[in-house]
């Protein structure tokens, strides 16, 4: 009775007793190999951590890994904000956009949403059906593009104008090589991960309008024919697939219009000349550290001064003349695609026509019968008048007179096919029945 009574919450006091922490576990990695439904059924065994989403890396060989992080950890890697991370969300699914950022270019083009930096591309949700051909094309298109080419019998000033190490020991073009070998040299890394976005989407885009195509004039051509509530219904839902096709379309083919209407957008895409400038600025500030602390902030504000203008305030169209020739190569065919639809558009439109040619004809035609009927009525009026009047119970003499009935039948008619015929001559006289 005496000993001290335990409280009814006495045992929350164990829980501040600390408890070992496990070592930080690394991000887990998927090295991919095999087809992609092997990739798929690897990626359904994985067990997703909350708030992490799927990613494939593609380094510029074409070497591919599968990676889930989270949004923290895809912003410090790629070094974006996270209101770019939210563009390649659910909500712009629909959308299309084409990002230059300080280290990295975000991709939204339909189903393809990856940010491409000089080093790597990080492809979202890269096992949808409709984003494996773009996987497909990155493993067999980048281990050739991005091949260094280098030069025959020249100097050795020449090929370091040329080719540039980077840390990782990865070579990379030198934009600022000369005019001659311009030509020669591949595009950078970013535009081609770019082109070959661009040529599966435009692929892809192609073929939705080929199976628009081919299911739209057959069921054009039967409503043509016969008008009945089933074929409006399917071409209503054909115009309804139609305008988001359009809309589709319409959407890259104005995101890419707006870059090429905008040389400092595109200059700012250049990712590998940024990048090589900093490994230039970096390796100078290495070479000029055992100089004076004055003489190296003078060449860090030279060389910052000189890259900000070349980069940043550039107008000179020789900076931006390969993305410029590759925009408007897929410009030119989203626009043929544009074409395609507003064709099928237009027939639609005349089959609407048309079809409202032949209701306004049946209509017509309903009018003109609706006329003859009344004529006719009008005639049949004048002899009912006549026989009422003999109906009447009124004293006459004709009623006295043997064999008058029928003369006076057949008088009444003949009466009544003349004025009908008189009323249906008046009325083709003023058109208003056909001949």
């Amino acid at each position: 009775m005496g000993g001290k009574k335990k409280g009814l919450f006495s045992f929350r006091r164990r829980s501040h007793k600390k408890l070992p922490v496990p070592p930080h576990s690394p991000q887990p990695t998927l090295e991919i190999s095999g087809s992609p439904s092997d990739n798929r059924l690897v990626t359904k065994a994985k067990k997703k951590t909350g708030g992490a989403r799927l990613w494939m890396r593609f380094d510029r060989s074409g070497r591919s890994e599968l990676v889930e992080w989270e949004k923290n950890t895809i912003i410090r890697h790629a070094a974006i904000p996270a209101r770019d991370l939210r563009i390649l969300g659910p909500v712009f699914s629909q959308s299309s956009n084409i990002l230059a950022r300080e280290k990295a270019m975000v991709v939204n083009l339909e189903f393809i949403k990856a940010i491409v930096t000089a080093e790597e591309v990080l492809l979202l949700d890269p096992l949808r059906q409709e984003v494996l051909p773009f996987v497909e094309q990155l493993r067999q298109q980048l281990p050739h593009k991005t091949q260094p080419k280098l030069l025959g019998g020249g100097g050795g000033d020449e090929q370091e104008s040329e080719m540039q190490v980077s840390s990782s020991r990865q070579w990379l073009p030198v934009p600022e090589a000369t005019e001659g070998l311009h030509s020669e040299l591949p595009l950078p890394f970013e535009f081609q991960v770019l082109e070959i976005a661009l040529e599966v989407l435009c692929t892809y885009l192609d073929s939705n309008v080929a199976d628009l195509e081919k299911g739209a004039y057959p069921v054009l051509d039967e409503l043509a024919r016969n008008v009945s509530t089933k074929n409006l219904e399917h071409v209503r839902s054909l115009k309804s697939n139609l305008t988001r096709l359009l809309s589709r379309v319409q959407k890259v083919r104005d995101e890419i219009e707006h870059l090429l209407d905008d040389n400092e957008d595109m200059a700012q895409l250049y990712l590998t000349r940024k990048w090589l400038q900093n490994q230039q600025l970096e390796a100078h500030l290495g070479a000029t550290s055992s100089n004076n602390l004055s003489n190296s902030a003078h060449v860090v504000r030279r060389l910052s001064s000189t890259r900000s203008a070349s980069i940043v305030t550039s107008n000179d169209d020789n900076d931006v003349e390969d993305l410029e020739m590759l925009l408007e190569a897929y410009f030119m065919q989203l626009d043929g695609t544009r074409n395609k639809i507003l064709s099928v558009r237009e027939y639609i439109d005349d089959t609407e026509d048309y079809v409202n040619i032949q209701l306004d004809n049946h209509r017509n035609e309903l009018i003109q019968l609706q006329l003859t009927l009344t004529i006719a009525s009008f005639a049949i009026a004048f002899e009912t008048l006549i026989a009422g009047a003999f109906g009447m119970n009124i004293p006459c003499t004709l009623y006295n007179q043997d064999g008058i009935f029928w003369p006076i039948v057949a008088g009444m008619t003949a009466v009544s096919i003349v004025l009908f015929l008189l009323v249906l001559a008046y009325a083709k006289w003023k058109k208003l029945l056909g001949s």
